[in-house]
C-alpha cells in the first residue's frame, strides 16, 4: 500500500523507524518524533519481532507495517518503495537517537542544499555514548571507505538519516543486513549526491534492551560490502592495483630467473620461470578486465545520468499546478 503525499502545503515529512523486538523503546521514540514532528506520519515497519512491538507502536499513534524477509536492509527497501513523501526522516526504534536533534537534520533537505544528512554520533561536536568495540568497529570502516572513495565522513554506520524524495526514490539499494547504511553511502557520493553531516548524541540503550548487530558476522558484512561497492564503481583502481601486485609478485622470481640467464645462459630455474610469466599475466589480464569494465561504468554513470534528467523532468511536470 502506498500512501500518496499532499501536492500543496508543507513538506510532508515522513518519519520510518524499522523495528525487531524493540518493544522496550519504540513506543517513546514514536510518541518523542510525534512531539518534534507533530504533522508528519510515523511509521514503524516490523520485522518478525517476537515481542509487543507492533501493539505498542500502534497504540503510540504510529501505522505499523510488516515486511517479512529479515534483515534491516530489506526492511529500508521496502520503506522506500511504499511511502511517498517530501522528506524522509529514517530513525532506528532503540531510543538511542535524539529525536530534539531532527530539525537539524531537516534543515539542510528542506532548504534544498543536501540530499541526504546523516546524524554523526562521530562528529567532534558529538558526545555519544559508545561500547569501546563499536567505536572501534566504525572507525575502522570509516577509514576504509575514507581512503578508498576520497571522502571526509565521519560516521559511515549511522542509523539516523534524513532523505528527500529524489534520494529515496531513485537510488537502487541491494543490501539485506546491517550493511545498508554503508551501502547508502557509498552510493550517494559515488553518484553525486550532496552528502551532509550534524553531529548527534547517541545515548545508551533502555534497560533490557538488547543490540540486534552481531560483531563478526556483520562486520564482515560491511567490508564485503565496501569491497565489492569498490569494485563496481572504480574498477580501473581495484583490478589495476591487484594487476600490479600480481606483476611486481612476478618480477621476484623473474628477476632472479632473468640474472641467472645473463650469468650462465641457462634457465636452471625453469619453476621460477613459469610462475613469474605466470604472475605477469594476470596482471596484465586484471589490467585490461579494470581497463574494459571502467570503460562501461563511465558508459553507466552516463545512462544513469541522462534517465535521471528525464525523471527529475517528469516529476517537474507532474508537480506544476494545471492551467
Amino acid at each position: 500500500m502506498v500512501v500518496q503525499m499532499p501536492s500543496r502545503g508543507d513538506p510532508h515529512i515522513a518519519v520510518l523507524i524499522p523495528c525487531h523486538n524493540e518493544a522496550r523503546s519504540v513506543g517513546d521514540v514514536v510518541r518523542d518524533f510525534r512531539r518534534a514532528l507533530p504533522t508528519s506520519q510515523i511509521y514503524v515497519y516490523d520485522n518478525n519481532s517476537s515481542d509487543d512491538t507492533v501493539g505498542i507502536a500502534r497504540a503510540a499513534g504510529a501505522i505499523v507495517r510488516s515486511e517479512r524477509y529479515q534483515g534491516k536492509g530489506n526492511v529500508v527497501r521496502r520503506m522506500f518503495a511504499d511511502i511517498v513523501a517530501d522528506i524522509y526522516v529514517m530513525v532506528d526504534g532503540d531510543g538511542t537517537y535524539p529525536p530534539e536533534a531532527v530539525h537539524r537534520l531537516l534543515a539542510p533537505v528542506v532548504s534544498g542544499d543536501a540530499d541526504m544528512v546523516i546524524g554523526s554520533r562521530l562528529h567532534v561536536d558529538s558526545q555519544s555514548q559508545f561500547k569501546q568495540l563499536n567505536r572501534l568497529g566504525n572507525r575502522l570502516v570509516r577509514a576504509l571507505l575514507n581512503f578508498i572513495f576520497r571522502v571526509q565522513l565521519t560516521d559511515i554506520l549511522s542509523g539516523y538519516r534524513v532523505f528527500n524524495r529524489r534520494f529515496v526514490k531513485s537510488l537502487p539499494i541491494f543490501g539485506g543486513g546491517f550493511e545498508i547504511e554503508t551501502e547508502l553511502t557509498i552510493k550517494a557520493v559515488q553518484r553525486g549526491y550532496r552528502v551532509l553531516e550534524t553531529p548527534v548524541d547517541l545515548s545508551h540503550r533502555p534497560a533490557g534492551s538488547h543490540s540486534k548487530i552481531q560483531f563478526m558476522r556483520d562486520g564482515f558484512l560491511i567490508v564485503n560490502t565496501t569491497l565489492a561497492l569498490f569494485r563496481d564503481y572504480k574498477p580501473l583502481t581495484f583490478f589495476g592495483s591487484a594487476g600490479l601486485i600480481f606483476i611486481l609478485l612476478g618480477l621476484v622470481p623473474g628477476a632472479v630467473v632473468v640474472f641467472e640467464f645473463i650469468k650462465t645462459g641457462l634457465v636452471p630455474r625453469l619453476p621460477s620461470a613459469l610462475l613469474a610469466v605466470a604472475l605477469v599475466l594476470c596482471g596484465v589480464i586484471s589490467i585490461t578486465v579494470g581497463l574494459i569494465l571502467h570503460s562501461i561504468a563511465r558508459r553507466s554513470q552516463e545512462l544513469e545520468y541522462q534517465i535521471q534528467v528525464l525523471a527529475d523532468e517528469m516529476r517537474g511536470c507532474q508537480t506544476k499546478d494545471p492551467q
